[in-house]
C-alpha cells in the first residue's frame, strides 16, 4: 500500500467514523484503513458507496456484475475478489461473473439482456468515456430514468473505487 492504513481502534477520534463503516460494511476493509487518514473524505466516500450499492434502484445482479466488470477493465484485482461473493449473494451464476473476466466480453457469455446491456454501458462508460445516444436511450428503455441514473453513477463510482485501489496499491 502506498501510504500507511489506519488501524481500526488505534485512533480515539476516529472512532464514531469507524462504527458507521463497520454498521454499514460489516468491516473497514483495507480501502477504508486507507481513507482514514482523511476523515472528510472517508465520510464522503462511505455516504456515496453505501447509497449505490445499498440505496439504489438497480437489480443487485446487474449492479455486482457491472462493479465486476469496471473492476477487471481497471486491472483492480482486489475489488474484483471483493465483490465476487456479493455478485453470488444477488443471484449472478458463477458463469456470469466468470464471463466479467473476458475482455471483449464474448457474444455468447450468458447474460440476460439486462445484464448484457448494463455490462455494454459499464465497458463504453470505461473505457470510451462518452456514451452514445442510442445505448443511454436502450438503458432508458430498459431501466426507467432512475435506475437508469443509478446504473450510470454505481459505473462512474465504481471507477472511482477501482482507479483509487490500483493507483494507492490497496489490495496488493
Amino acid at each position: 500500500m502506498r501510504i500507511a492504513p489506519i488501524t481500526p481502534g488505534t485512533r480515539p477520534e476516529l472512532a464514531e467514523q469507524e462504527s458507521r463503516i463497520l454498521a454499514e460494511r460489516g468491516r473497514v476493509s483495507p480501502l477504508y484503513q486507507a481513507l482514514l487518514n482523511s476523515p472528510p473524505l472517508a465520510h464522503g466516500w462511505e455516504q456515496m458507496l453505501s447509497a449505490v450499492r445499498n440505496r439504489s434502484t438497480v437489480p443487485p445482479d446487474v449492479r455486482e456484475l457491472v462493479i465486476l466488470r469496471v473492476a477487471v477493465l481497471n486491472r483492480a484485482g482486489y475489488e474484483f475478489d471483493a465483490h465476487v461473493p456479493h455478485a453470488l449473494a444477488a443471484g449472478a451464476p458463477q458463469a456470469a461473473i466468470d464471463a466479467m473476466r473476458e475482455v471483449p466480453l464474448r457474444d455468447d457469455a450468458p447474460l440476460s439482456p439486462p445484464q448484457r446491456l448494463a455490462v455494454r454501458l459499464a465497458d463504453t462508460m470505461t473505457r470510451e468515456i462518452e456514451v452514445p445516444d442510442a445505448l443511454h436511450e436502450a438503458v432508458h428503455a430498459a431501466f426507467g430514468t432512475r435506475t437508469q441514473l443509478d446504473l450510470v453513477a454505481t459505473v462512474a463510482a465504481y471507477n472511482m473505487v477501482s482507479r483509487l485501489l490500483v493507483a494507492l496499491h490497496i489490495g496488493h
